[in-house]
């Protein structure tokens, strides 16, 4: 039986990381703990990570495509936040997101890794960009460097 499992160490992978401006200062947590991961667990070398900022969540997909297209980069990390308010614009900010990184994964066979918190409330956000719940952008970076090696491994198999 052959079991393929991808590792989390990746020194020579090429990685783009999207984030959005809006909700700057938990979004910035995500990136220092995406940062953090990529070079001090998954050795990734400071030159082969591009930071490319969107002025939203909403516009993160239509980047990660031309990250995608572009053929640079072995994975891309997509980091923002979503925070529910008093109208319906979170379902569609988050819904949108959600299912436009999807699609770029799936059409371009690169890894996208979700590092977009859709929280209900701003502490519930600050929770989970460093305190008390981790920092999803360093589990978002971690899971796109397993991806790669684990693409890499079936493309082998």
């Amino acid at each position: 039986m052959k079991v393929l499992e991808g590792s989390v160490a990746a020194p020579n992978a090429k990685v783009a990381v999207a984030i959005a401006r809006f909700n700057s200062f938990i979004n910035e947590s995500l990136l220092e703990g995406a940062i953090d991961a990529l070079k001090r667990i998954g050795q990734v070398k400071d030159e082969n990570i591009t930071i490319v900022r969107t002025p939203g969540a909403y516009e993160l997909p239509l980047v990660a495509r031309r990250l995608a297209e572009s053929k640079k980069f072995d994975a891309i990390v997509a980091l923002g936040t979503v925070i529910r308010g008093g109208t319906a614009h979170f379902e569609y900010v988050a819904g949108e997101a959600s299912s436009g990184l999807g699609k770029v994964a799936m059409d371009a066979e690169i890894p996208v890794a979700f590092g977009v918190l859709t929280t209900e409330n701003i502490e519930q956000a600050i929770e989970r960009a460093g305190t008390k719940a981790g920092n999803k952008g360093a589990e978002a970076a971690l899971t796109a460097l397993e991806m790669v090696n684990l693409i890499q491994q079936i493309d082998a198999a």
